[in-house]
């Protein structure tokens, strides 16, 4: 009895001073809420000052414009650590800063990047209702520093992401934003609608597989991070689902809703008696999206396209605006499967440098050149057929022998491994003909956004501090050793199975070439008729909208009748259109001291790293002017690459620090009888910005690329290199779409 009394008291003794260590205490983890807004409105004079520049700019146009209205810049695409990637990326293992919780977002808005307003977005998939009722009041809060609800300094929205992710080409549609124009109960959706399938399980249902228990252990010092995102898993999987036979509008607030396409997101909506807008994203990024991917299945009237207003055509993870008519993978349609490509002129297929690693190999090991141009071929079966997870059909292999396979090469700053067939470009050239008499088109306008997932909107407008601004991390060796150990090389090829693909979830994906893909973000730009939630609201419904790639360059389209950017109009011959671009301040350092006075000098370190939106008197100039013609199909199967021309006109542009405008029409338009779609792209001088050479390839001289020079998200590259490379910046219009009218 004596032995067992001390074998307990031994015990209790060794229990105490483990929890006083702090290894049992919390382990369940803390909750982590949406923090305190700290920062005051933005000084009246700033704003009033912003408003005056424009003004004058306005006054001197020769355009037919509406002289009351002002553009204003905003990002709608944000997520905080609310997001499950946004949390896993914060961990101290990434080189992450800790918690971004939304109001870190609110004080960024208005002081660091003092954009004019923004939206949250974070992702559906993770949700829980206290976090969804954390997101409305904190959202709300920001929005109430503004004195003036008719010229507020900064518009908050709240929204959601609908993350979806389709395993095969034919169940893909990709990620939307959704965003409210509202802020009471009443007017949003009872809670945000995940996308189910592969993102739900990944973000939330096996979302404790991102952090296992061992974690802790290996990073002890750091445990309670480990542990809070553990319970922050824990706490989205434990929410009931919603019955799915059960209309939305009489479900319960406290219940997890899911959509499996866009027709069932819109009629959720529609049940709730809601119209918010929905807007597609990222649509080229190939890390998630399937091979063989195009975007016509969005115009079939059972996925609602006409409730797509606005398409995002850029953002931190790269551009998606532009078509080409190379294919990462044709698809059997009879057979079911992926055959690959051979090589292009600016494009590697991804599966026909599977096959060229594994001919080396081979022959290095001996083998007869029979035996490893079979091996080859098999290889860029395994590869084709792999999707998203194609680099995992080869073992061993070191990221820098995939060169740039997978990889637009003449594209502006593009999303990692791109797809073509789901681009901007693609979209608009395309028309369902399953109604031959009432064929459907898209009518879109244009935004870009950040897609920032450290609770910094508007990261565009200094191109600093690579770790904070974009979504690039820095493991340590130790830790990259961990997360992509590196098998023994094989010179054989190996069948990536979809079944294991889809349990994988994002673990599936390549991960670590993507890290020189990251940038700071794009800008959503709106004419509006003033700065009230309405105003601002009402620009993007009518779609009198652009994208910038984060520049706050000012840009005008329309015809000479008045038709914004955005319009429809109906012509038996072309209308004359104008345009007109000025580039952005060039930028001073530091912050501005109203920003340093609201947010203090320690927040202002933290959350702008000490540099601000601080604009010069002196503005960058505008080099030349794209116009981009595209005329949508006439019949089904009418080859897109016919109807996409870019550049149809480019206007050099000797700009004197006053921009630069020109006018045109288009000759061909009466005769050809079919309609068109037009939109400006405004390029200005290179400046600097973060990964804006991406791989960093050296090319030989028939343009292959034979070497990477790229920026590592790991120890490989120093956490102080910004990895900057010189671009055009640039600014994209919302379309005009002109149908023919016949006389």
């Amino acid at each position: 009895m004596a032995r067992k009394i001390l074998l307990l008291a031994l015990s209790l003794v060794i229990l105490a001073a483990v929890y006083a260590t702090g290894l049992l205490r919390d382990w369940y983890g803390l909750p982590r809420g949406p923090g305190e807004i700290t920062g005051r409105e933005r000084a009246p004079i700033l704003v009033s000052t912003r408003e005056a520049e424009q003004a004058a700019i306005r006054a001197g146009l020769t355009q037919n414009i509406d002289q009351d209205k002002q553009i204003l810049f905003g990002d709608l695409h944000v997520h905080t650590t609310n997001s499950t990637d946004a949390f896993l990326w914060s961990m101290p293992i990434f080189g992450g800063e800790g918690s971004h919780p939304l109001a870190d977002a609110c004080d960024y808005a208005r002081h660091c990047s003092a954009i004019d307003f923004w939206a949250i977005t974070d992702h559906a998939e993770a949700s829980t209702p206290k976090r969804w009722e954390d997101t409305k009041q904190s959202i709300r809060a920001c929005n109430a520093l503004s004195s003036s609800s008719e010229s507020p300094d900064l518009v908050s929205f709240i929204g959601f992401e609908w993350t979806q992710v389709g395993a095969r080409p034919e169940e893909h549609y990709g990620h939307k934003n959704v965003i409210f124009k509202d802020l009471e109960d009443s007017k949003v959706a009872a809670r945000p609608i995940a996308s189910g399938g592969v993102t739900v399980n990944a973000l939330r249902t096996n979302g404790k597989g991102l952090v296992p228990l061992a974690l802790p252990l290996l990073d002890f010092s750091n445990r309670q991070n480990y542990f809070d995102m553990r319970r922050f898993l824990d706490e989205a999987s434990n929410v009931p689902l919603c019955p799915s036979d059960v209309p939305a509008n009489e479900l319960s607030d406290s219940c997890f809703e899911i959509a499996d396409n866009p027709g069932a997101l819109v009629a959720s909506f529609e049940q709730q008696g809601l119209d918010p807008l929905i807007i597609p994203h990222g649509t080229s990024w190939g890390f998630y999206t399937p091979t063989a991917v195009t975007f016509d299945k969005h115009l079939k009237a059972n996925n609602r396209p006409e409730k797509f207003p606005l398409i995002e055509v850029m953002s931190g993870h790269g551009n998606s605006e532009e078509y080409r008519d190379w294919r990462s993978v044709i698809w059997d349609e009879d057979k079911q499967i992926g055959l690959c490509p051979a090589p292009q002129a600016n494009y590697l297929p991804m599966c026909w440098q599977a096959g060229e690693i594994i001919r080396k190999r081979c022959l290095a090991d001996g083998e007869s050149t029979q035996e490893c141009d079979s091996r080859a071929i098999l290889a860029r079966h395994h590869a084709a057929n792999g999707s998203v997870a194609a680099h995992l059909s080869l073992s061993g292999v070191d990221i820098e022998e995939w060169l740039d396979a997978g990889q637009c090469r003449d594209c502006f700053l593009p999303a990692f491994g791109y797809r073509p067939g789901n681009s901007v470009q693609y979209a608009l050239a395309i028309q369902n003909f399953d109604d031959p008499r009432n064929p459907t088109r898209l009518n879109m306008g244009f935004i870009a956004s950040s897609d920032n997932h450290r609770a910094r909107p508007g990261t565009g407008y200094k191109n600093v501090k690579r770790l904070i601004n974009t979504e690039e991390v820095s493991l340590s060796a130790s830790w990259r050793a961990r997360l992509f150990p590196k098998s023994e090389a094989s010179s054989y090829s190996q069948e990536i199975v979809p079944e294991v693909v889809q349990k994988m979830g994002f673990g599936a994906t390549e991960m670590e070439r993507q890290a020189s893909f990251w940038t700071t973000g794009g800008l959503a730009a709106v004419h509006a008729a003033g700065r009230s939630r309405d105003e601002i609201y009402d620009a993007m419904q009518r779609r009198e909208t652009y994208g910038t790639s984060g520049a706050r360059i000012l840009l005008w389209f329309n015809t000479k009748n008045g038709d914004p950017m955005g319009s429809t109009v109906e012509a038996e011959k072309s209308p004359e259109f104008e345009v007109k671009a000025v580039g952005a301040f060039k930028q001073k350092d530091g912050c501005p001291e109203d920003a340093v006075a609201a947010l203090g000098e320690q927040r202002i370190q933290k959350l702008c790293a000490n540099e601000c939106f601080n604009p010069s008197n002196e503005r960058l100039k505008i080099t030349r002017i794209e116009i981009i013609r595209i005329r949508p199909q006439s019949f089904e199967g009418e080859d897109v690459s016919k109807l996409i021309e870019d550049n149809w006109k480019v206007h050099q542009c000797k700009d004197d620090g006053n921009g630069c405008s020109f006018s045109f029409s288009d000759p061909e338009f009466a005769n050809s009888q079919r309609p068109a779609t037009y939109y400006a792209r405004a390029i200005q001088e290179p400046t600097m910005k973060i990964n804006g050479d991406n791989l960093g390839c050296t090319y030989d001289d028939n343009g292959n690329c034979i070497k990477l020079n790229m920026c590592y998200g790991d120890d490989r590259t120093s956490v102080d290199d910004d990895c900057n490379s010189a671009i055009e910046e640039r600014a994209w219009s919302s379309p005009i779409y002109v149908n023919y009218l016949a006389k």
